[in-house]
């Protein structure tokens, strides 16, 4: 299920966007399957507006999306909810956790949408690699910054996707933590045989990109 930008421009982001180079604003570009693709940009470039175009979470932009063979203008409400929840899976920078609900609901809210994926169990699994099996108990909200990330990342985990998208997922974690987590999400697209397309403010080594685009 490739994706495809044709001459994309944000139109609240438009003029600033003119007075700068792009590899993917005003561009014609084809992410392919499996590709593992980093996206770079200084805060206040887009990340997040282009992560919320990619999950159809915005509109307000001129140019074109197609998501394989459909345009996303053409996605009804029905095809978008099949997409997010076989295609495309999503770790957004704000995390979207529901706070009074456990770590552990918060993941098997996402695990439970649709028919499983994983069985719960692996949720025990995700959660003893990313050092996090003691608070799947406790309530999200309560839970460190860092700690909610790593939760966000198995969430992200539980469904089918070929496409996972990730918005800087990483800007809470040490060293040790960021290499856990970038273990088990080239474990999972493995799985899954799928692409990502991460983004985030700096150049980086953490997995076997396909190509490192400036946004």
């Amino acid at each position: 299920m490739p994706i495809i930008l044709d001459h994309l421009a944000p139109i609240p982001l438009k003029e600033r966007l003119l007075q700068g180079r792009s590899d993917i604003w005003n561009t014609h570009i084809r992410f392919d399957d499996g590709e593992r693709i980093k996206v770079m940009a200084p805060s206040g470039k887009g990340k997040t507006t282009f992560v919320h175009i990619l999950y159809h979470m915005r509109f307000d932009y001129e140019g074109t999306v197609w998501v394989g063979n459909k345009q996303s203008d053409n996605i009804s409400r029905d095809e978008l909810s099949q997409l997010r929840q076989k295609k495309v899976s999503i770790i957004f920078q704000d995390l979207r956790l529901f706070p009074q609900l456990s770590a552990r609901e918060n993941i098997e809210l996402k695990r439970v949408m649709q028919e499983p994926f994983h069985t719960s169990s692996r949720i025990d699994e995700m959660a003893e690699q990313l050092g996090i099996q003691r608070i799947l108990s406790q309530k999200a909200g309560l839970c460190s910054y860092g700690e909610q990330q790593r939760i966000a990342i198995i969430r992200s985990l539980m469904q089918p996707f070929s496409w996972l998208i990730m918005d800087e997922p990483f800007s809470h974690l040490d060293t040790t933590n960021i290499q856990k987590a970038v273990s088990l999400i080239e474990e999972e697209c493995s799985r899954r045989n799928a692409g990502f397309i991460l983004t985030d403010l700096d150049d980086d080594t953490h997995f076997p990109y396909s190509r490192k685009l400036n946004l």
